[in-house]
Formats: C-alpha cells, sequence, structure tokens
C-alpha cells in the first residue's frame, strides 16, 4: 500500500498477531479461539481471521452471523462460533455455512428447530450458561433441564457448553472461582449423566492467563491476541506486542498572534504567537473530543489544542522548530524513542482499551505487513 495517498490510515502487522496467537497457546497449553468481532477489535476481519487460520487456529468466534458470513465468503475454513443473539430467521444460513450458533433460551430453541428443520442438516448449537455476570445464557439452576432440551431436538448437533466471566480480569477479586464452580457443577452433573459435548471452554483473555483452572478444552483470547491487556493485574506473556499503530500527517502550520481562539467553541486560545499545526484526524476517525489528547511528532509528544474536529484536529507544536507539512504522526504506536499505547489512551479518556481500538473508523484504509 502506497501510504502517500493516505491522509490517516492504520499499520497491522500480521507478522506480530501470528506471534501472539503462537504465544497464547503455548502459554496456556490450549487451543486458542480467536475472537474476532467488531472487525478484529479495529484491526480487520477477514485479513486477521486468514492470519490465524494459517497459525493453526481450528475455531474462531464473532458476535453475531452477519460478521461470520463475510468470512465464509472471504474463504474462511476453519470453525465459526457466533457468540451473541442470532435471528431465527438466519438459522438456515448458518446451518448452510456449517456456522455455530449459541442457545441460550428455551423460547430460542423452539425457533431455531423449526427453521433447522427446513433444511436437510442439523444445526450445530453450543448453550451459554450464566454462571453470576447477569448478561446472556440459561441461568446455571436451570441450566441441566436446558441442556436435555437442546440434547433432545433432533435437529441440533449440541456441540458445546460455555460460559463467560465477569471479573477475570480483577483477579483478587472471587467472584471469578465462584463463577467456576457452578460451571464445574454443570459439567459434573452432565458427566454423571453420560453426556459431554465436544467443546467446553469459559475462558476470555483474561481468564486464560489468570485462571489456568477455566482453560477446558479452548481458551477465547480477543485482547490479549491484539497485543494488549485487559487490565493492570493482568500480564501478558513475554514476547506479546500490540499489532496496531494508528497514524495521519501534519497538513497545515501556521503562526498564530496571541489570544487566537483554535477549533469549534474556542476551548483554547493562543497565550502569544504560536506555531500551530493541523492533523488530519479526528473524531470520524475514533479520536475522541477529550481534553489532554497528544499525538507524537518526530519523536516528540506535542498537545492537542481546542475541540477535535471530525475530521482534523489541531496541534501545538512550538518545540517542533523543524516540523514541516507532510510529516508522519503517530497517535498510537512508536516513533523514535517515544510510544503511546492504547491503553494510555483508554485512562485519559476514562474507558477501556477495547473501546479505543473498537472505535477505529472503517473509512480509515488498512496497510497489512509481515
Amino acid at each position: 500500500m502506497e501510504l502517500d495517498n493516505f491522509a490517516t490510515w492504520l499499520e497491522i502487522d500480521l507478522g506480530v498477531l501470528e506471534s501472539n496467537y503462537r504465544i497464547l497457546h503455548k502459554t496456556t497449553g490450549t487451543p486458542v479461539m480467536s475472537v474476532v468481532k467488531a472487525n478484529a477489535y479495529g484491526h480487520g476481519l477477514e485479513e486477521v481471521t486468514k492470519t490465524v487460520e494459517k497459525a493453526g487456529a481450528q475455531w474462531c468466534g464473532v458476535a453475531r452471523i452477519e460478521e461470520a458470513l463475510l468470512l465464509r465468503n472471504a474463504g474462511i475454513r476453519m470453525n465459526i462460533l457466533v457468540l451473541g443473539y442470532t435471528p431465527p430467521q438466519r438459522v438456515q444460513e448458518a446451518v448452510q455455512n456449517k456456522i455455530s450458533l449459541t442457545v441460550y433460551d428455551p423460547l430460542m430453541v423452539q425457533a431455531y428447530a423449526q427453521q433447522a428443520a427446513l433444511t436437510s442438516q442439523v444445526l450445530d448449537v453450543q448453550v451459554k450458561v450464566d454462571t453470576g455476570m447477569g448478561r446472556l445464557g440459561i441461568p446455571s439452576e436451570k441450566a441441566l433441564e436446558f441442556i436435555h432440551q437442546v440434547k433432545d431436538q433432533q435437529e441440533f448437533h449440541f456441540q458445546g457448553i460455555f460460559t463467560h466471566f465477569a471479573c477475570a480480569d480483577e483477579p483478587e477479586k472471587p467472584y471469578t472461582e465462584q463463577q467456576l464452580e457452578k460451571f464445574n457443577k454443570i459439567l459434573r452433573q452432565m458427566y454423571t449423566q453420560g453426556m459431554r459435548p465436544e467443546l467446553i471452554h469459559s475462558a476470555n483473555s483474561a481468564a486464560a492467563l489468570n485462571f489456568p483452572p477455566a482453560r477446558f478444552d479452548i481458551v477465547r483470547c480477543g485482547l490479549a491476541l491484539y497485543g494488549l491487556s485487559p487490565s493492570s493485574e493482568t500480564h501478558l506473556p513475554e514476547g506479546i506486542k500490540p499489532a496496531l499503530s494508528w497514524k495521519t500527517r501534519l497538513i497545515s502550520i501556521k503562526q498564530l498572534p496571541g489570544g487566537h481562539g483554535v477549533s469549534y467553541g474556542f476551548k483554547y486560545f493562543t497565550k502569544k504567537t504560536e506555531k500551530i499545526g493541523v492533523i488530519a484526524a479526528g473524531y470520524g476517525d475514533g479520536l475522541r473530543r477529550q481534553i489532554g489528547n497528544t499525538v507524537l511528532l518526530r519523536g516528540k509528544r506535542v498537545p492537542v489544542v481546542g475541540n477535535v474536529c471530525m475530521d482534523q484536529c489541531v496541534i501545538q507544536i512550538d518545540h517542533i522548530p523543524d516540523a514541516q507539512v507532510g510529516d508522519e504522526i503517530v497517535l498510537i504506536g512508536k516513533q523514535g524513542k517515544e510510544e503511546i499505547t492504547a491503553t494510555e489512551i483508554a485512562k485519559k479518556w476514562n474507558t477501556i482499551s477495547y473501546e479505543v481500538i473498537c472505535g477505529m473508523a472503517a473509512r480509515m484504509p488498512r496497510d497489512y505487513t509481515h
């Protein structure tokens, strides 16, 4: 990709992604389901999934059937699990494309079975159990009865069972172990009755690293796969690196006199004659209208001043005398000895790094390297 053609873009190192996948596989001693929902956390759905499939991944997880169908259309052959809700009207597409669906409600089972009966094949389903998060999942006390209902449907292949942890990124809290015990109780009841599906899983990135007993048959890694830690209490294995950098261009330089307002609403006024630059990234690309943003220019941090606009924002560059229009700006990534991480930005924005990278707009070109 000729990067001079673009005002702002993302660089994704697929070699780093492949290395991260292998490190997680080795560290956990367990197969890794690569979670590629939300456009692979902003990294690009098709390219990321092709990379992990090449690295040996047998499973990937998405949030919606639309994502799964995009992968099938891109030639992805590995197993795909839709982790969230699928409208019953899409069940036939799931069957035809060998996409596994999640079930967690008796009414859903009936609707899915009716749709699957219209095909000549069975639907692969996995039961999600709510062990305490309070989101999707059949309540744990009703799980065994529900599993029998699913298993008895001739239109279904009962493929797996899973749960999700609410606090695995805070390992000092007892709640994950309590959830895990509820899940294990259900599994013991199943084993006693001779039921053992092909796939049992519970661990997201945080649980895969913080709670080895939660690894079971496979771990579901999203954030760690992309090189970011779910929390300060969760330590990534040595060698895991961020795969994404976000870059743009310096597109204007001017001198503004003292007392001059800058950008919408004049939230910033120059204190004296100041050297002001404009860069080609804004909230339309994922940069929030937040006070205190910084970027890298010529290996140094420079402040964003005034309100972030949709397609541009303004930086104060008095201390960069050699700055020139066309210079590369780094919003996430390294430049010289300096680095801005998604984790740092998340703290500044009072959010989590997941939201930062998932907020990278689709309009930005992705440049894939190895």
